[in-house]
């Protein structure tokens, strides 16, 4: 942990790569085995009917529902802020989800459809899933989405940049993507499974919120791995620990992989236990997901009446 007593400014810790490496570097590693193991014993963890039912609508209102698909169309997005709104259409009581995802071009699509239900239209951007593109380009994506009315941004680091030793590079382009964003906020996608280690993931994370990233998110869902617990509980100690440091709160989304409600209860437990309950909410605590809200339903629905519905209860997206 890194103690607000010790924690340099960030004019002092970005002056050249050599600074910025010294502190990311300074950062307490991390006991891979005992990451492991720790999030391991917490995934065992049970809990009662009741807790479970509300588990499972906080983690339905925690969703990013998602669709990034080359074959993406404006019926689909339409579609999917249908079920975004009403996840459930013969039960009124179930919760909206917290956003949709989708693709830039498609916000205007999603906007309208979303218009006066509260729930947020986010947009990947900066050359989403690669990042391989030019600062200016990166810059104009993200500005055509926020002028479309998204109003989250999910942008990618250039992990080439980053596991290089570019951290400045990488740190300055987050900067100048939340510049970009106004008043959209910012989550900030690490894309965990090419970072190698647990190291380089803290030290990722920690970059990313220098930089004034709102969220910072696990995977673009595109290659395997992508979010699995351990790193989850990084990324979670790092957001405790920043804002010990600072005073300053950060989201956590884990995206790509996450499947089934038992996932996401072992995951709303590792948050509880390793940030504290102030992330257990959509403010702070995302998941980003398709297939997810789908067994979710299935779930509650069992809860509700005692008996698994059908294949076609839910929709396929």
């Amino acid at each position: 942990m890194v103690a607000s007593t010790s924690l340099p400014s960030v004019a002092d810790v970005t002056r050249s790569d050599a600074d910025l490496q010294a502190f990311l570097h300074g950062l307490p590693g991390v006991d891979q085995v005992g990451a492991d193991a720790r999030a391991g014993e917490l995934a065992t963890r049970s809990i009662k009917n009741k807790s479970k039912a509300r588990a499972i609508d906080l983690a339905i209102s925690m969703i990013d529902l998602t669709t990034l698909e080359g074959q993406d169309t404006p019926g689909k997005v339409r579609a999917l802020c249908a079920k975004a709104k009403r996840p459930d259409p013969v039960d009124p009581s179930t919760p909206a989800v917290a956003a949709v995802c989708v693709y830039g071009d498609m916000v205007g699509t999603a906007v309208p459809a979303l218009a006066g239900s509260g729930i947020n239209v986010a947009a990947v951007a900066t050359a989403f899933p690669s990042g391989r593109a030019s600062m200016a380009v990166k810059l104009a994506d993200t500005a055509d989405a926020v002028a479309a009315g998204a109003d989250e941004i999910d942008m990618v680091i250039d992990r080439g940049a980053f596991l290089s030793g570019r951290f400045l590079q990488v740190f300055e382009e987050i900067v100048a993507v939340k510049q970009a964003c106004g008043d959209a906020h910012l989550k900030v996608i690490l894309e965990t499974g090419e970072l190698a280690t647990y190291d380089n993931v803290r030290r990722a994370s920690w970059l990313a919120m220098l930089a004034g990233a709102d969220f910072i998110k696990t995977s673009t869902g595109k290659i395997s791995p992508a979010a699995t617990r351990p790193v989850t509980m990084i990324m979670l100690q790092a957001v405790r620990d920043y804002r010990e440091a600072t005073g300053l709160m950060v989201g956590v989304k884990p995206a790509g992989g996450i499947k089934s409600t038992k996932d996401a209860i072992r995951y709303l437990v590792l948050v509880n236990e390793t940030a504290g309950i102030d992330w257990l909410c959509p403010e702070w605590f995302r998941f980003g997901a398709s297939s997810l809200l789908n067994d979710l339903l299935m779930q509650r629905r069992k809860l509700h009446t005692g008996q698994y519905s059908g294949p076609d209860y839910v929709t396929i997206d």
